[in-house]
């Protein structure tokens, strides 16, 4: 490591150290966390990502004989997920992060360098963040060295880590916690332990939970990075702690939470109801039984399904025995009207976009589609906007670590951090206008709008290097005419 700027030697100087380094404080926010309403609308929300949605603890209930709802046994009780939310989560996911991430700078050997590290890797970690923000409203990258000396990015679960913040607006972290299970084993013996990780500007201290306290673990302390000069070897800490929030929205609310669960319970009860009117085979004809007072109704309606006939006798008490039918129609069409409904507003109210959407039809002009994606532009403009100042933290630790180990001061050169949304597009019509521009813009902004160009400073480079060879080609051809070719 050629130069430590922005890092400390490892010394602890904040003023709060005694509160991340207190045991028994540590364990009562763990504690105070596991229990809040926050983190359990997090594993709520993870869970209906999954697939583990209210719908399947349903009971089939009806009025019993006091007038209070009894659960019932005997009755068709199917648990029908249509699962809108993930989709929706996959969705809003995609379109941000789907797309590798363009960064722009002055100078190409500062962009190469960082598309080096912010590679396919990166990506991958971030879209798991990007879905940790969706479902729990908040997701956590920390920047660490590997056992290697290399820069690595690792993903912290929401519902494992316990940001203590500075500040109102949750901009600057404190220190933070992080708690997590392990599986061993002591001989032949499955255990669990429970693991806890105190990030704070001095370093990170390492605890086991043991009973109701915590006790320092086997390794209890160790700084952010070791830098190895020759013989040489000293422990760093970075003057930041190096977790960054990324935020689904300034309000750290998740999708599910704001306003999609109620829709999508409402979706799968539509649903769940209709297979169980199906099913409900004899129940959609009511029976009318004449002169059968005092006749046992379960034997009944077992014989009846057993035999599909019924026997009537008359006899002087009952001179008239007789079965009738009232059918129930169950019209298909209203449930596919209701569930139709739910859908939609729940597209709407998650501010997604249906890709079958009429504007999609045959003749799908890039208005039409764009007029589709506003509901999704205009949320994604504010967790863009929340990702960007993400990455301006990101990019301190990343270019300190550029200039740190040699490879380029860059701490002070501007970037552009663009997002490439993934967006459906009538590319006919783009590439016209695109030509169009050719003498009012400039060749770099009609690259860069071209919509069959991933890498705009990868492409100008091939412009420029096709330009020079059709120069040098036509020179080569124009001296060729002037003078012909020798003859000796």
């Amino acid at each position: 490591m050629q130069s430590t700027n922005n890092i400390t030697r490892n010394t602890m100087t904040d003023t709060s150290a005694a509160d991340f380094m207190n045991p028994e404080l540590i364990k009562k926010k763990i504690a105070g966390f596991k229990a809040s309403t926050k983190r359990a609308k997090m594993i709520q929300a993870e869970n209906y990502y999954d697939g583990q949605h209210d719908i399947l603890k349903r009971k089939r209930q009806t009025i019993g004989k006091d007038g209070e709802l009894v659960t019932v046994d005997n009755l068709p009780n199917n648990h029908v997920i249509d699962n809108q939310y993930r989709k929706m989560v996959i969705q809003k996911t995609n379109y941000l992060l789907g797309q590798p991430i363009t960064f722009q700078s002055q100078n190409p050997e500062h962009a190469k360098a960082l598309h080096a590290i912010f590679n396919r890797r990166f990506m991958r970690t971030l879209k798991n963040v990007g879905r940790n923000g969706l479902n729990a409203g908040i997701g956590f990258i920390y920047v660490h060295y590997n056992e290697q000396g290399d820069l690595c990015f690792k993903r912290f679960e929401p519902t494992e880590f316990i940001p203590v913040w500075k500040d109102k607006d949750h901009t600057e972290m404190m220190y933070g916690i992080r708690f997590f299970q392990i599986n061993t084993y002591e001989g032949s013996e499955e255990k669990n332990i429970d693991k806890v990780e105190v990030y704070t500007p001095g370093g990170v201290f390492f605890y086991v939970e043991d009973g109701d306290g915590l006790i320092p673990d086997k390794v209890p302390y160790r700084p952010y990075f070791i830098a190895t000069d020759g013989e040489l070897t000293e422990a760093f800490n970075w003057l930041h702690i190096p977790i960054i929030p990324f935020k689904y929205n300034a309000d750290e609310l998740s999708l599910l939470t704001i306003s999609v669960k109620s829709l999508q319970d409402g979706m799968n009860s539509i649903l769940s109801n209709f297979q169980n009117t199906m099913e409900e085979d004899m129940r959609n004809t009511l029976m009318v039984l004449v002169n059968f007072d005092g006749a046992n109704l379960g034997e009944f309606r077992q014989n009846l399904a057993q035999y599909g006939v019924v026997k009537v006798r008359n006899s002087q008490q009952h001179p008239s025995g007789d079965v009738r039918t009232l059918t129930i129609e169950v019209n298909a069409e209203n449930y596919k009207s209701i569930i139709q409904v739910f859908k939609k507003a729940l597209i709407e109210n998650a501010m997604g976009y249906d890709a079958k959407d009429d504007r999609m039809g045959s003749n799908a002009n890039q208005m039409n589609i764009e007029s589709m994606y506003n509901d999704i532009n205009m949320d994604t403009n504010e967790t863009e906007l929340e990702y960007q100042a993400s990455f301006e933290m990101l990019l301190w630790f990343v270019h300190h670590h550029l200039s740190n180990t040699g490879k380029g001061d860059w701490q002070d050169e501007p970037v552009e951090v663009i997002f490439n949304r993934d967006m459906m597009m009538n590319e006919t019509e783009i590439i016209d206008n695109v030509a169009k521009s050719v003498g009012i813009l400039s060749d770099e902004s009609v690259v860069a709008n071209h919509p069959y160009v991933n890498d705009l400073a990868l492409e100008l480079k091939r412009i420029k290097q096709e330009k020079a060879q059709q120069i040098k080609d036509g020179i080569n051809q124009n001296y060729g005419e002037a003078f012909g070719k020798g003859e000796f």
